[in-house]
């Protein structure tokens, strides 16, 4: 697994990207928390520097690599940071190293589905049959952006040629691990959880920005998981911040 790793301080952030994108999505953070954390930021199976074939692609071989990734650098007690995808993952990863986990941090999580993870598979395996794989993807991404951008076509761009070898498997995936395995996820954790959220989806996976004080499914499935929970919603501008290194 490919990482870069920079700065000192307790406790260590692992920051965890999403589907389709890499660690270089986490500059802007792994540039701030460098000056007092030590950072480590990855990629995972398939995604910018690490090989990956699509059978190997899913949310338990993430959250297994992500756990050894921590036992090998010998991290003590780490805070995990996902952002969409990566929230599965690190939420995962948890399962597997509850002891070397301080706290997890959630950023724009999402659920596809709530039960039949058998049936949720197929149904977003189906979705992606009908639409094509592109088509299905593009209008995933350029959700994350409220308005049209230059860098919004790059990112566009560049997550669609960098997925269509894993990403018409890895989606079903995710949906199946969504229903069948989150609630497991979120019932063995011992760690707090803080979640930060800026957009909510609905079940067209169309998504729309969070005013503060809002609520939404996700806001509230969180809210029911977990007694130890800090759920923080702001209102962007044009574009996920967190995702894309809160730039103006």
């Amino acid at each position: 697994m490919h990482f870069v790793r920079a700065g000192r301080g307790a406790p260590a952030l692992v920051l965890v990207h999403g589907f389709a994108c890499t660690h270089e999505d986490w500059h802007a953070q792994l540039t701030h928390f460098q000056r007092t954390h030590e950072v480590v930021a990855c990629d995972l199976r398939g995604h910018g520097r690490t090989p990956g074939r699509p059978a190997e692609c899913s949310i338990e071989h993430y959250g297994g690599d992500v756990a050894a990734l921590v036992n090998n650098l010998e991290l003590a007690r780490s805070v995990l940071i996902g952002h969409s995808m990566g929230c599965r993952v690190v939420l995962e990863a948890a399962r597997l190293i509850p002891d070397k986990v301080a706290g997890i941090v959630l950023v724009d999580g999402s659920r596809n589905a709530t039960r039949d993870p058998e049936g949720a598979e197929a149904a977003a395996r189906a979705t992606i049959d009908k639409l094509g794989y592109a088509p299905f993807a593009q209008m995933l991404f350029r959700q994350m952006f409220f308005r049209p951008s230059a860098e919004a076509d790059a990112i566009v761009t560049r997550a669609l040629k960098s997925s269509a070898e894993f990403g018409p498997a890895l989606w079903p995936r995710i949906t199946r691990w969504d229903a069948g395995q989150m609630d497991a996820a979120f019932d063995s954790l011992r760690a707090p959880v803080l979640a930060i959220q800026s957009t909510t989806r609905n079940a067209e996976l169309k998504r729309a920005p969070l005013k503060p004080g809002d609520t939404s499914p996700w806001i509230d499935y969180l809210r029911s998981r977990r007694a130890r929970v800090e759920i923080v919603s702001f209102a962007i501008r044009g574009r996920s911040p967190i995702w894309f290194g809160l730039r103006p």
